[in-house]
């Protein structure tokens, strides 16, 4: 009789507590694993301020912080500051030093004013020599270059260096004496390219070789001294040694003209 009782009496129900832990996948579920493994793979994703973890890939590092970005900034930025001004001297060195074989020489003036004597290594470039003969008129140069021949020599002092002390450049020496065929007509001057001789300097940049008047709006100061007069050619330059350098002008197509050399002695 028990035996038949037991047979026919139904399962417990569970308990409202056991099957609010199956619904919510808690420890009343572990006897369910299949149940549990369905939820599971139904699960829906987290919404809200939930964040799903994602893990990071071995070798990953934390990203730099604001600081450290800031501070590697600065250093490019200071190392490009100290290139850019690095290529800037190494190159105006160059474009002062390295003239190369031939230059552009423009000598102009007033009538009864001074002659200037431009050295340029291209026609649009800052000249690397710009003298003023202080006792010689631009017209005395004309009538001397009517004979055919003109050469114009500058002369400056080599004192003796001290120890350790390096001479400077010939072309940066700043007075001259100066000779025309021989003759001493008083000293020069090394200026700074003015606002008045960038004038002059960019009026005949289209001129390669040729001699004329040129306006006097171009040159404004000194109009009373007479025409602006200039002449433009190309030097071939020839270098003896660190005090002692040549520039002879050359003629196109070694057409027959004026033979000008110029000659730069430190003595």
């Amino acid at each position: 009789m028990a035996r038949a009782f037991r047979a026919a009496s139904p399962l417990p129900l569970p308990s409202s507590r056991s099957a609010t832990a199956v619904t919510n996948g808690g420890g009343g579920g572990g006897n369910f694993t299949w149940l549990t493994k369905k939820r599971s793979s139904k699960a829906p994703p987290q919404r809200g301020g939930q964040e799903s973890k994602v893990e990071e890939p071995e070798g990953a590092t934390a990203p730099a912080g604001p600081t450290e970005q800031s501070s590697s900034r600065k250093r490019a930025d200071a190392l490009a500051r100290l290139r850019s001004a690095f290529l800037a001297a190494i190159t105006h060195r160059r474009r002062r030093r390295q003239l190369g074989s031939c230059v552009t020489g423009t000598i102009f003036g007033r009538r009864r004013g001074r002659v200037h004597v431009a050295l340029q290594t291209d026609p649009r470039s800052a000249p690397v020599l710009l003298v003023e003969m202080a006792a010689y008129s631009t017209g005395s140069l004309v009538r001397e270059m009517s004979s055919g021949l003109v050469r114009l020599a500058l002369e400056c002092e080599k004192p003796p260096l001290a120890a350790g002390e390096r001479r400077r450049a010939l072309l940066d020496e700043p007075t001259w004496r100066t000779f025309c065929n021989g003759r001493k007509c008083g000293f020069a001057v090394r200026r700074d390219c003015g606002a008045d001789e960038w004038k002059v300097l960019s009026a005949v940049e289209p001129v390669s070789v040729g001699a004329g008047v040129l306006p006097d709006d171009v040159g404004s100061a000194g109009a009373g001294e007479g025409d602006l007069m200039y002449m433009r050619a190309r030097f071939e330059r020839v270098v003896g040694s660190r005090d002692s350098e040549a520039f002879y002008m050359m003629n196109p197509d070694g057409s027959g003209g004026p033979e000008l050399s110029i000659y730069l002695l430190r003595v």
